[in-house]
């Protein structure tokens, strides 16, 4: 599964789009590759061989509104837990949402009352109350910054390096 970094045509970070959306803005010409990865796209219909991009620019510039908060998604809450379940730290395979005030009790789904779970977990706390299920968060919930979001997706693409030395970013 290979993303790949999306720059504004003044070199401003825009978004991280899959292979798949990389290759198609490649064919219509409304980007230019600045660095190809080392996984190679073959197409038996048209000869298209070309190794898939992991940073490119638009052409155009495209004047964007910032978001100054991250939308509430129960993937969103994932990432920011790190994919870890908040009462016991393990990293399960499959993580669930846990409402720490429970929707049956008046709970809203945002990003200061959901946290990751394993289904062990969440399935102990069931519809109690934190304080009355006898559990306890490893980490306290937050609401995420843009760039805090950002900086975790490129750590995770493993290409912080070369996108600080690219933008001329050193330490």
């Amino acid at each position: 599964m290979s993303q790949v970094i999306l720059l504004n045509a003044d070199y401003t970070f825009l978004n991280i789009v899959d292979w798949k959306r990389a290759i198609k803005l490649d064919v219509l010409g409304k980007v230019e590759v600045l660095e190809y990865g080392s996984r190679l796209v073959r197409n038996a219909e048209r000869t298209y061989k070309k190794y898939v991009p992991k940073i490119m620019k638009l052409v155009k510039f495209v004047e964007t509104i910032y978001r100054n908060k991250v939308p509430f998604s129960k993937r969103n809450v994932m990432v920011r837990d790190d994919y870890r379940c908040v009462y016991c730290g393990k990293k399960p395979k499959k993580a669930t949402i846990d409402h720490i005030v429970p929707r049956s009790k008046g709970g809203k789904s945002s990003f200061l009352n959901c946290v990751t779970s394993c289904k062990q977990c969440n399935d102990k706390k069931a519809d109690q109350a934190l304080d009355r299920s006898g559990m306890y968060l490893t980490r306290q919930p937050y609401a995420p910054s843009v760039m805090e979001f950002i900086q975790n997706r490129v750590r995770k693409l493993g290409i912080e390096k070369k996108i600080k030395d690219f933008l001329g970013i050193c330490n």
